[in-house]
């Protein structure tokens, strides 16, 4: 079982020279290329009349930092999700809870078209919380509404639900165009000044998860174990579940929905990492960071030098793993 912690801390240990190695290769390729002093002089002597500094600053730096913090956020949601529903299939695309923030996004547009961006997080919170919801209430007050399938399943419909009302609720008000961000997952179009507004809320619930690793961990075993270990399993569902809304609200606010990360990265994380949650957050972070940099790093030359969307590279590794585990593990509750 040494293996267990010696992998995980090798994992966290290596992630900053590797984050830091994709960032520039982000940074770096595209429709154009930047040398490396392009790059090194724009983030340290930037100078205002150069395009090319003003690319790297404005659109490659925070497309690169966006996609490793949105890629963490969403893989440590669906550990959360996933360890505290017993659930394989949890995730935050799967569940609704991606789809809540879209939609909510969608009436602050058309409600409010001149809003401050930080009313956008501000409504992708409150989108998330809804659709999660929505889908666990109907999932509880179903029989069997909780088992892997079923409840995949519910998510999906209540999720396709939500995004076909936001779409015509855009389409009547002339806002496809605008709104079609939001479900594209278009990572070149990252606001820099959104991205600062969202730490404050990106810090809370960083904190609150991982504050959460213990208790997840003795929940991830059941809820039998947990109560007998005096725990307060709503308390703790309840925690982790805002852990997820404000992650997951954050994410969507800054550049939509991104499907499948927070679906493989906890599996990923848990073969390096074992049960043990205090490992598993922190590894799922890393890794799903890591991933979505890399996917968008792909996408940017499937169809060179025109731009694919990431959720087409996130989809293609995203829906093999789903349907595996649907055939392996979808018809049974983790134990």
């Amino acid at each position: 079982m040494r293996h267990k912690k010696i992998l995980p801390a090798f994992i966290l240990a290596m992630a900053p020279a590797v984050a830091l190695l994709l960032i520039m290769v982000s940074i770096r390729y595209g429709a154009k290329n930047m040398t490396f002093d392009t790059v090194w002089n724009a983030v340290f002597s930037f100078d205002q009349n150069s395009l090319d500094h003003q690319i790297v600053m404005t659109s490659r730096l925070p497309r690169a930092v966006g996609a490793m913090l949105i890629g963490a956020f969403l893989a440590i949601s669906g550990a959360l999700m996933q360890g505290i529903t017993s659930n394989y299939l949890a995730s935050p695309s799967i569940m609704g809870v991606s789809d809540g923030s879209v939609f909510a996004v969608t009436l602050f547009m058309v409600l409010m078209p001149n809003a401050h961006p930080d009313l956008y997080i501000l409504g992708s919170l409150l989108g998330s919380a809804a659709g999660a919801a929505i889908v666990f209430g109907l999932a509880w007050a179903i029989p069997q509404g909780m088992s892997p399938v079923r409840l995949a399943i519910l998510g999906t419909v209540i999720g396709s639900f939500l995004s076909g009302t936001a779409s015509a609720v855009a389409a009547y008000f002339q806002l496809s165009q605008k709104v079609s961000f939001w479900y594209n997952a278009r990572l070149h179009q990252l606001d820099p000044e959104l991205i600062k507004l969202s730490i404050p809320f990106a810090i809370a619930g960083l904190l609150l998860s991982l504050t959460l690793t213990k208790s997840v961990s003795a929940l991830s075993l059941g809820e039998e174990t947990a109560a007998g270990l005096g725990m307060r399993i709503w308390l703790v569902k309840g925690l982790a579940m805002l852990a997820v809304v404000i992650l997951t609200g954050v994410s969507v606010a800054l550049a939509g929905k991104v499907a499948f990360v927070g679906l493989i990265i906890p599996h990923i994380a848990r073969f390096v990492s074992g049960s043990d949650y205090r490992w598993v957050i922190p590894v799922s972070g890393v890794l799903g960071g890591l991933f979505l940099t890399a996917s968008d790093i792909i996408a940017r030359f499937l169809n060179y030098p025109f731009e694919t969307p990431v959720g087409v590279v996130t989809a293609l590794f995203g829906v093999p793993f789903f349907l595996y585990l649907i055939r392996t593990r979808g018809g049974e509750q983790r134990a």
